[in-house]
């Protein structure tokens, strides 16, 4: 029997393509979760409280979100995580770390634009994983796609069954409300953006009587048509297919005016799985161990921009976490004790004396962890999955203010630490290359620099588009391939030396000249 404080667990991560709705979802999430009590708009600023999920200035100042936010509430009985994700291209690989440590996935869906392209490299990571996804189709109170249609797209596109839990009456500005096919239920539209809204009405069957007061006949004879058809092409929800992660339920609503929210709710609670086992390199960890374990699958700096701190994420496992117990570093090899670990609620941060598998704890880092590190009670584990991609373009830096060199090396240091971007250093002379998906990244680090280190720099860009990391079991090959391609080679923070070429072909000719040598497309070779 599992603990029932593990049970009441459900940790999952939103996730979409960007301006699809995202943070907003979140945010009302919390709204209804009782964490905040009116929502603001990122992106209108008219609210005085600004979104509480995107927190770093340059979130707030472009309106989209960088990087994983975490934030936990309560909900009749159950105890939420939410990871809210950046749907920004550039920050892919941040999403990717971040799906490694949820037990379910919501991916939102525009109903204007349908799935884009960010969307399905997402849900192949989901794939990847078997993590179990519910899809929200937002923003139903626009002129979109119809949901027949709609339905069909994301199931070809995403490759995955759907199974409609909610249906929405109209489209547009004929969208009157949501059916939840799930609970039996209806509720009515009326636009709120920042309270709650009450229009709930309890139909037994669509021949209610009642129903006539607030929809027009036809409007009930087309939802009954369209019910026919979703319970003939659809069935009814098989849960265990949904919790292999081969069915996906469907909600509908609009996320910025609170509708469709609870249904989504509300099912989510009663379906999403709560924390599973998870794979070690070593063997499988189960969630009811005594023992405690866990990993960290984000870094995040400066938090709070009065304070320089770091923050390690940490994913709970197995066991129960206690604040004031030593806990063992597996990479590091020693122990390691936290006096004041973290909750989080978006920005309101607050000390947590225990924690359960599937919560995420903060924990005050001086640079002891890296991405990917796993903490136990003294059982030499590594938690499998939070690889680093190969970055496609590299520039170096260059410092703008010699007077400011030592805060120039702590910020790289720190933000790339953090996992923004990846940093190389080159021969001769020391240069720091940073590595990077795409060139948000760029504006993000040049940013932060400014603002939070108060450094300078400008990024002069490289010729190399590719690079891979480069191992061999023959040492003295390995040492004679680094010195010979020496201006070509960059060191990750491992040491590890990484080849930087400026095409597919010029790699696969050294591969031919070098056949001693091992290229790698990610850091997990071990």
């Amino acid at each position: 029997m599992l603990n029932p404080e593990i049970e009441k667990r459900k940790t999952f991560a939103i996730i979409s393509h960007p301006d699809a709705g995202k943070t907003t979802l979140t945010e009302k999430f919390l709204l209804f979760g009782g964490a905040i009590n009116t929502a603001g708009a990122v992106k209108r600023n008219k609210a005085n409280q600004s979104n509480t999920s995107d927190f770093m200035e340059i979130e707030k100042q472009r309106g989209i979100s960088v990087a994983t936010s975490v934030m936990g509430f309560e909900y009749s009985g159950k105890r939420i995580n939410i990871l809210d994700t950046p749907g920004h291209k550039d920050f892919a690989e941040d999403t990717y770390r971040t799906l490694s440590a949820v037990d379910s996935v919501i991916l939102v869906v525009d109903c204007v634009k349908g799935v884009e392209e960010q969307t399905e490299k997402l849900m192949s990571v989901c794939r990847m994983r078997n993590t179990p996804v519910i899809i929200f189709v937002n923003k139903m109170d626009r002129e979109g796609k119809e949901a027949f249609d709609l339905l069909d797209e994301i199931e070809e596109k995403l490759n995955i069954s759907l199974c409609p839990l909610s249906w929405p009456i109209g489209l547009g500005h004929t969208f009157k409300g949501v059916y939840s096919i799930y609970n039996k239920h209806l509720n009515l539209f009326q636009p709120d953006k920042t309270k709650i809204s009450n229009s709930v009405i309890a139909v037994e069957d669509l021949d209610d009587n009642n129903l006539t007061n607030f929809l027009k006949e036809k409007e009930i004879s087309n939802l009954k048509d369209d019910l026919e058809l979703v319970d003939g092409v659809y069935g009814q929800i098989d849960k265990e297919l949904y919790n292999e992660g081969l069915l996906a339920p469907v909600f509908f609503g609009s996320a910025i005016n609170n509708f469709g929210i609870k249904e989504l709710l509300d099912t989510f609670i009663d379906i999403a799985p709560s924390p599973r086992h998870r794979e070690a390199e070593e063997r499988d960890v189960l969630v009811e161990e005594k023992n405690f374990s866990g990993f960290v699958f984000k870094i995040h700096a400066n938090l709070d921009p009065k304070h320089r701190d770091r923050i390690a994420f940490l994913r709970i496992c197995s066991g129960k976490f206690e604040r004031n117990k030593f806990y063992y570093h597996t990479r590091q090899d020693k122990k390691l004790k936290f006096s004041n670990p973290m909750d989080f609620m978006a920005n309101e941060k607050s000390i947590v004396e225990e924690a359960w598998p599937g919560d995420v704890v903060g924990l005050y880092d001086s640079g002891n962890f890296k991405i990917g590190d796993t903490l136990t009670e003294g059982e030499k584990l590594q938690f499998k999955g939070i690889p680093s991609f190969s970055p496609s373009i590299f520039k170096e830096v260059e410092n703008m203010d010699p007077m400011r060199t030592k805060q120039l090396e702590k910020g790289i240091e720190q933000l790339t630490d953090e996992g923004v971007a990846q940093l190389f250093v080159m021969q001769p002379g020391n240069r720091k290359v940073i590595g990077a998906v795409g060139e948000l990244q760029f504006e993000v680090i040049n940013f932060r620099l400014e603002h939070e280190y108060g450094a300078k720099c400008r990024f002069r860009t490289l010729s190399y588009t590719r690079s891979s990391w480069v191992t061999s079991s023959d040492r003295k090959k390995l040492e004679e391939f680094v010195k010979r391609k020496q201006q070509h080679i960059g060191f990750d923070k491992e040491a590890n030396p990484v080849y930087l070429a400026d095409s597919e072909y010029m790699i696969n000719l050294t591969k031919q000249d070098y056949p001693d040598i091992d290229f790698h497309k990610t850091s997990e070779f071990k």
